[in-house]
């Protein structure tokens, strides 16, 4: 029996209307095998890693019935909770069938294991049978779900297990429907029929995979576990591939020797580990998701090839960085952690605005905000501190600086840098987001120096065995340390396929005890190409009603392209049309509106637009700053002073493009909101920070007399 349920971005976007209808909104999904339904569906809800490992959802509990059914009869990312809670109170099956649509076959399957979970919450684990516990799993509840009904730990009930000898069996999936003996390596975990897992006795590795594509971690993982296999292979050694999601290539049954298509929960994980016996488990190439596994699997004494717990730990922990960049001599923007408003805003002064805040446990930079005032800051701090009073808020100094990336190989002694990138856009927009260059466009060899001598010091200072991200600050002159990732990052596919390092493959095999000396790449920075490439994000904002459009430092996209040229303005050329975000040469009219710190440098780029034969239509402020710069310009209503305003202008198609400059404290009643997600909803480009038009305007220049692809040239990488 399979399931497979879609990933949505809600997690990211949690002011994004989550009706699921007609439009696709899913970034990726799961698939789950079992013996029956109700086994292959609980395997999946754990897949989504949303946290939950049973159909209980905290939020329904407080929910009235009413409540209840308006949830199911319309249906987004969390239904299915909503309908398990509508079951556990008795709601009847058929009326609920009638109400959702859904077969009453599938109403029945749930109620089976809303049902089993009510009786859990009754008992102990001393009140807990052989045979019901044998039947728990065979219905695929989880270690962890089953433990928290009986309010114990998960490690209880794996003893429990042990002490009763319930394992599970792995049976291979069919994929000849019983027609010819199929030999696919291709195996779920299940409790009730004999094992058909022939473990062998060679040396083998277990590469984690990073489970569904979603935003901030995608088919870049993919790619890099895919490419570590393909590296073991050619050392002889047996591979392993544990993964669950169905879109990728390392789920292909040719790719891996064996692959397990299981959730990657500590329990299903220890599972597969405890009967093949690997010689160790690489976690660097499966994102966050393989990482958070990396102090489980130290725990239970499970050899962690390259980069260990403790060493993850001296990166990911805010403090034991601070201490490990205080004694290399390394600088990074001054920040402290605050618990109230007052001292938030003390802070503030105290560092100098611009800051930059953030809650202190997130990940994809959700929930960051740049703030350039008092008033801002305030506002933020009350609104963080109202969502939760048990964490602290992070306060840094924001460094309006150039912002360059790393990603290195490091064997302990020596390390290889196979391109030193730079973003276009500067810091404070998430590295997911930005527009970047390789090689370097605008860095000095002091400044390389210095990343080289930092990326170094780091990696050996940490430990690290294989692979590392580092992104770094240059502000007036100075280097800064922004973050150090001890994990293949997202730019690993890029750089490799335009540096000629096979980045991956390194790492594989230098966590395999190979040295960089030997393996015929060199050391420190590796020579960089004579073409020019750059990385362009794509954006599916269009999808999602309700969701901010402008870049910041939480990363929205979903995608990229890539550009290649002889020059840094024909790679961006390239890269634009690919993404689908060029300056039409026929056109005319550019709806602006500028927040007031960004006006000064809108006016130089738009003197440059006016040669081009662009002309404005902006609201008050933007419209007298661009006259008293002698630019002519159409001015329209803000949406408060009545029509025909700045939204007719949009949903009239009157202008081909919108530069829109977010300003702070933004939500989505704010006029520069409602402005930019029409104009998304038009299939209007919108651009909302000053590189990237600056960009754009620089590749008009040089190629505005051309039809789109004439004179451009295809280059071998």
């Amino acid at each position: 029996m399979v399931v497979k349920i879609p990933k949505w971005p809600f997690d990211k976007f949690n002011n994004a209307d989550r009706f699921l209808g007609t439009k696709m909104m899913a970034t990726g999904e799961v698939m789950a095998i079992g013996s029956n339904f109700e086994a292959a569906f609980l395997k999946a809800i754990r897949s989504l890693e949303l946290g939950k490992y049973t159909l209980e959802h905290k939020g329904m509990t407080k929910l009235s019935l009413e409540d209840l059914k308006k949830r199911v009869m319309s249906p987004d990312d969390e239904r299915i909770f909503a309908l398990a809670e509508m079951i556990r109170r008795n709601y009847r099956e058929e009326m609920i069938s009638q109400i959702t649509g859904i077969d009453s076959f599938f109403v029945r399957k749930i109620k089976n294991i809303v049902d089993r979970e009510e009786e859990l919450k009754s008992l102990t684990i001393d009140e807990v049978s052989r045979d019901m516990l044998y039947k728990l799993k065979s219905m695929g509840f989880s270690d962890k779900g089953i433990g928290d009904f009986l309010k114990v730990s998960p490690d209880e009930v794996y003893k429990l297990r042990r002490k009763w000898d319930i394992h599970p069996v792995y049976n291979m999936v069919d994929t000849c429907a019983g027609e010819f003996e199929a030999l696919t390596p291709y195996f779920y975990s299940t409790y009730n029929t004999f094992d058909e897992v022939e473990v062998s006795n060679k040396e083998k590795v277990v590469v984690i995979g990073s489970g569904p594509i979603r935003i901030g971690q995608g088919i870049e993982f993919d790619y890099a576990s895919v490419h570590a296999v393909k590296a073991l292979k050619k050392m002889g050694i047996e591979t392993i591939i544990i993964n669950n999601n169905p879109e990728t290539v390392s789920t292909d049954f040719d790719i891996s020797d064996k692959l397990y298509f299981e959730p990657l929960t500590e329990e299903e994980v220890l599972n597969i580990i405890d009967k093949e016996k690997p010689h160790g488990v690489i976690l660097q190439f499966g994102g966050q998701t393989a990482i958070k596994l990396a102090k489980f699997l130290k725990e239970k004494n499970i050899k962690i090839l390259g980069t260990d717990s403790d060493q993850i730990d001296a990166a990911e922990d805010r403090e034991k960085f601070e201490a490990l960049l205080e004694k290399l001599n390394i600088e990074r923007p001054k920040g402290t952690a605050v618990w109230n408003i007052e001292s938030g805003l003390k802070e503030g002064e105290s560092l100098g605005y611009p800051v930059l805040i953030r809650p202190s446990y997130v990940l994809g930079g959700q929930g960051m905000e740049i703030t350039y005032n008092e008033k801002e800051l305030k506002y933020y701090l009350k609104n963080a501190f109202e969502k939760d009073k048990k964490n602290p808020v992070l306060i840094d100094k924001y460094l309006m600086g150039r912002e360059i990336e790393v990603d290195a190989i490091c064997d302990g002694e020596e390390i290889l840098i196979p391109g030193v990138m730079e973003h276009l856009e500067r810091a404070g927009v998430h590295s997911g987001d930005s527009i970047t260059m390789y090689p370097a466009q605008n860095v000095s060899e002091k400044i390389r120096e210095e990343v080289l001598d930092y990326t170094k010091k780091l990696a050996i200072e940490i430990g690290i065995k294989g692979m590392i991200n580092i992104q770094f600050i240059e502000f007036k002159g100075k280097l800064y340390v922004i973050e150090v990732n001890p994990r293949a990052s997202r730019t690993v596919p890029y750089i490799s396929k335009v540096s000629g390092v096979p980045i991956v493959e390194l790492a594989t095999r230098v966590m395999m005890g190979e040295k960089l000396k030997d393996i015929g790449y060199g050391t420190n920075i590796y020579k960089e190409p004579d073409i020019v490439s750059v990385k362009v994000p794509v954006f599916s904002t269009q999808k999602l009603p309700r969701v901010e459009v402008s870049l910041g430092p939480e990363m929205k996209s979903t995608g990229e392209v890539l550009g290649v040229g002889r020059t840094l303005n024909e790679a961006l050329y390239k890269g634009f049309l690919a993404a689908g975000m060029e300056l039409k040469k026929k056109t005319s009219l550019i709806l602006a509106t500028i927040d007031d710190h960004q006006k000064d440098e809108f006016i130089s780029i738009a003197k440059e637009l006016k040669e081009l034969g662009y002309s404005f239509v902006s609201t008050k402020g933007t419209a007298e700053s661009l006259r008293s710069a002698g630019i002519e310009v159409r001015e329209v209503n803000k949406i408060k002073d009545g029509e025909p305003n700045i939204l007719d202008t949009i949903k009239n198609m009157e202008v081909d493009l919108v530069v829109n400059t977010p300003t702070k404290g933004n939500n989505s009643h704010r006029d520069g909101f409602v402005i930019r997600r029409t104009a998304i909803e038009k299939n209007i480009e919108v651009i909302t920070t000053m590189d990237t038009l600056r960009a754009l305007v620089e590749t008009a220049k040089v190629y505005k007399d051309k039809e789109s692809t004439e004179g451009l040239e295809i280059y071998p990488l």
